[in-house]
């Protein structure tokens, strides 16, 4: 797999541009950001089955208690723009 780094100025520069190509080419985006962290950026094929939400449902106590608080609270409805 290729991975591309670029500071976060360029992708600041260039969003639109530089998410269009690193889905285009598949290439791993390395942001480095101003205070020496890494961000990588990678595109998923939406036809790909994920597991990550699966392996986080079956092995992480917080992520599950984060789920079960979500479905116990009230839903709100979803508003219209311009109130109609």
């Amino acid at each position: 797999m290729a991975i591309k780094t670029i500071p976060l100025s360029s992708l600041e520069t260039n969003l639109k541009k530089t998410l269009s190509e690193c889905v285009e080419s598949g290439q791993t985006l390395v942001v480095e950001m101003p205070d020496q962290h890494l961000v990588a950026i990678q595109s998923l094929d939406p036809g790909e089955d994920d597991s990550l939400t699966d392996e986080l449902l079956a092995n992480d106590p917080k992520f599950q208690a984060l789920v079960a608080k979500s479905k116990a609270g009230a839903r709100k409805p979803f508003s219209r723009k311009g109130g109609r």
